[in-house]
């Protein structure tokens, strides 16, 4: 499985969910992209170990980060205009996480029976500490107010977190791989950062992904987890 994907992909057809970037970045010529065959059609019988890295796609988190800063801003860089905006609807957004993980992994189990599943959780992006961010900087959450990312944390990305855990706990044959507690000094706002902002300097476009720092934390993790797996 592929990293950050939807969790409906072990199912179903992906409908990739690229859009053009704004001016003035160049539209894409491939644009728009095709359904893609279910990542689980990859597995089988003879399958040892599966990783899945998915959930933020189905809750939505992309969506929510686009919101945030466009709020933050038309409320000058204080309170919590995205909480206001976007918190009654969360738990459905969870929710949905929940069902259609659970069914995934119903469906891997079902294709791979004797394969381990490693559920890869997400790392820390807003830090404990939200006085580290600056606000309206591009290279961390841009307008996102301090308030709204302390909401983040707290009431969107650590409950993702322990859904998918609670979803990997709920098949003997799956187990879940914390990224977030060995990531807890590395997040966007931190000097020696896993997980770039909205851009990383001077104009690449990152939209807070893992750089090259978070995916080998994440590799280290997986390493160890899979070779637990084969014991």
């Amino acid at each position: 499985m592929s990293s950050r994907s939807r969790a409906t992909a072990a199912s179903e057809a992906q409908e990739p969910i690229g859009r053009h970037l704004p001016p003035p970045f160049p539209e894409d010529p491939d644009y728009p992209f095709p359904a893609v065959p279910p990542q689980s059609v990859a597995v089988g019988p003879g399958t040892d170990v599966i990783t899945v890295g998915a959930g933020g796609n189905t809750l939505g988190f992309a969506d929510i980060l686009s919101q945030c800063p466009k709020l933050g801003e038309e409320n000058g860089g204080s309170g919590t205009p995205c909480k206001d905006a976007l918190a009654a609807g969360i738990p459905a957004r969870l929710n949905k996480v929940s069902r259609e993980y659970d069914r995934m992994l119903t469906v891997l189990h079902e294709r791979a029976p004797h394969a381990k599943i490693l559920a890869v959780g997400y790392p820390t992006i807003v830090p404990a500490d939200t006085s580290k961010c600056r606000y309206n900087d591009p290279t961390q959450f841009a307008a996102i107010t301090a308030g709204d990312l302390d909401w983040l944390r707290t009431d969107v990305l650590e409950p993702l977190n322990r859904t998918i855990e609670k979803s990997a706990g709920t098949q003997e044959a799956a187990s879940f791989v914390d990224l977030y507690d060995s990531s807890k000094n590395h997040s966007v706002c931190d000097a020696g950062k896993w997980v770039e902002g909205f851009l990383t300097a001077p104009d690449q476009l990152s939209f807070v992904h893992p750089n090259a720092l978070g995916h080998r934390n994440a590799a280290n993790h997986l390493e160890a987890a899979m070779l637990n797996s084969l014991d």
